[in-house]
């Protein structure tokens, strides 16, 4: 009985990361997705609204080393290299140039 326990256990993380993978996807600069989260690149001027992981993720607005972030309609204010829990998610902006705000999102 417990064989079948063994074959379960590995094809249930498969699916899940398939899941993961595949709620991935955007309009931004950007977005690149693996197992543990998307990281989105914002471009800082123009429209700045993806989606991924079944929410939206978008640029507020950025003051100097910090940036304000929505994701699934909460808003975040998160500087360079901190990370925020919001809406079931944990946002970590990873840098912010003149031209761009990288940001990974995990659920």
């Amino acid at each position: 009985m417990k064989a079948p326990r063994i074959v379960v256990a590995p094809l249930l993380a498969l699916a899940v990361a398939g899941a993961v993978l595949t709620g991935c996807g955007g309009q931004g600069s950007g977005t690149s997705c693996a197992v543990d989260g998307c990281t989105v690149t914002f471009a800082r001027s123009g429209p700045a609204d993806v989606s991924v992981l079944g929410v939206t993720a978008r640029l507020v607005r950025v003051d100097a080393e910090v940036a304000q972030i929505e994701v699934a309609g909460q808003t975040v204010t998160v500087p360079v290299g901190g990370q925020a829990d919001v809406g079931g998610f944990t946002v970590r902006v990873e840098q912010v140039t003149d031209a761009q705000v990288v940001v990974k999102i995990s659920p």
